[in-house]
């Protein structure tokens, strides 16, 4: 099965190189979508040097539009059997892929997150950014029934045919909720496998804010009541 790689970037010069050898070096069969949404820091230049390897594909927004606007362009060019999620910089590890497709190769799942709380010696980020998504967890638990431990997870991994399904109105950092919402909707329990997670700092580029977390409350909230 091929595995798309969905990959969103904005101002990620210091850590693309090093997350496409850490991806290409993955023994699976990949095709590797980057999405650049309006980097102004060079990383927009540097990937236009990554159109000549064969299983790259890079697409240009010509203004930022935010990290759910990049995942849905990355979904209309993707072709494989299986989509992930990966942020442009270096927190996840993409080793862990192989465990991730697992149980959807083998056809005992449509969704799998991968979850940064299943493996007990992960640190984890600023207490703000940890508390903030532990109520976003609690509360799409509450509303949808499921039994998530870390739903702000990066790590999302669908049946590409599933998520080709879901239509999505994401912009920014509300691509979690609202895909996730709509995925419990369809009555689909989500199951979470543990993965690796390596935190940066603001100052190394982390970009969630607050308000990103505020938004997401707003966002299961409206797709709890809307139909």
């Amino acid at each position: 099965m091929l595995l798309s790689i969905l990959i969103p970037a904005y101002n990620e010069i210091k850590s693309i190189d090093v997350l496409l050898e850490k991806i290409q070096a993955v023994p699976i069969t990949k095709e590797i979508i980057i999405v650049d949404d309006g980097s102004t820091d060079g990383t927009r230049e540097r990937l236009t040097t990554f159109q000549s390897i064969p299983n790259v594909r890079v697409f240009f927004h010509a203004q930022n539009q935010g990290k759910g606007a990049a995942i849905r362009t990355a979904i209309q060019h993707m072709t494989g059997d299986i989509a992930i999620v990966q942020d442009a910089d270096l927190e996840y590890e993409p080793q862990d892929y192989l465990a991730l497709v697992e149980p959807i190769v083998d056809g005992r799942e449509k969704v799998i997150y991968g979850s940064r709380f299943l493996k007990p010696e992960n640190r984890h980020s600023y207490y703000s950014f940890y508390i903030g998504g532990q109520i976003v967890t609690l509360l799409t638990n509450i509303l949808f029934n499921q039994r998530l431990t870390d739903e702000p997870t990066c790590y999302k991994v669908f049946d590409a045919n599933f998520l080709r399904s879901i239509p999505l109105d994401c912009n920014r950092f509300e691509f979690c909720p609202e895909v996730t919402a709509k995925v419990a909707k369809r009555g689909i329990r989500i199951k979470e496998l543990p993965i690796s997670y390596y935190p940066r700092s603001i100052t190394e580029g982390k970009k969630i804010s607050w308000l990103d977390g505020i938004q997401a409350i707003w966002v299961l909230l409206k797709y709890r009541i809307v139909r």
